[in-house]
């Protein structure tokens, strides 16, 4: 199954309007979930509003290209705009891609990865099977090519910033894609939860920027010393981070 990825974006509009013998408390809260597969998408727009303390719901499902959904999704939110000229308006913009681990290097381990962007600050989430108990290495690699059967079309680690390796924030020095080490339980279970403001899904700055990347599970640990990798062993598990 090819990798699903999820981008959510929320609107969140803040209305108050006031006539001059009644005073409405009106607020209203857009959220577009967008789902893409290859070339085709679907957003599902949900409205709520309330007025007085009444609270009514409006559901409006767009497919089609990516284009064209995002472009009626923004026709939508153009209206809300027009509509209500005395507004306040913050708007929040939340960031989401999951996708699928495959097995590499003759192993059985698979899993999901979910990240996600806000506030600038990204959530890395793992839940991986099929592991060997005890530790192992993640890390982003340079490339989001997984088609050879060791995972090394992937390139090494991903070092933007040409430091040497080691431990996620070491005065020393540390790649930008150097996640660390996590524990599998002994049904092979093992679950990685990583946050960071050092990167950004789909930005301008190369430094940041992760899409286009990879996500490599290793078959041992990292060691945080040896270069340039850590010495971390057979690479089991491989996704490329990429529309």
């Amino acid at each position: 199954m090819k990798n699903l990825i999820l981008l959510i974006t929320c609107f969140t509009l803040f209305l108050s309007t006031a006539c001059q013998n009644n005073q409405k408390d009106t607020s209203e809260k857009i959220e577009v979930k967008i789902e893409r597969t290859d070339s085709i998408s679907k957003a599902t727009v949900t409205t709520k509003k309330i007025v007085n303390g009444q609270v009514s719901e409006e559901i409006q499902v767009f497919e089609g290209s990516h284009q064209e959904v995002m472009d009626k999704v923004a026709l939508l939110t153009e209206k809300e705009d027009n509509q209500n000229v005395n507004t306040e308006k913050i708007r929040k913009t939340v960031k989401r891609i999951q996708f699928k681990l495959d097995p590499k290097s003759g192993s059985t381990t698979e899993g999901t990865v979910t990240i996600t962007e806000e506030d600038n600050q990204v959530t890395f989430e793992a839940n991986i099977t099929g592991l060997s108990e005890g530790t192992h290495a993640i890390h982003l690699h340079e490339k989001a090519d997984c088609s050879s059967d060791d995972g090394k079309s992937t390139g090494g680690h991903w070092n933007p910033t040409f430091e040497n390796h080691g431990a996620w924030g070491a005065e020393e020095g540390f790649h930008r894609g150097d996640i660390g080490n996590f524990e599998a339980d002994a049904s092979g279970v093992g679950t990685v939860v990583f946050s960071t403001n050092l990167w950004c899904l789909d930005c301008d700055d190369p430094i940041k920027n992760i899409m286009g990347k990879a996500v490599i599970v290793h078959q041992g640990a990292d060691d945080l010393v040896s270069q340039p990798s850590g010495a971390a062993g057979a690479r089991i598990s491989c996704a490329g981070i990429i529309y």
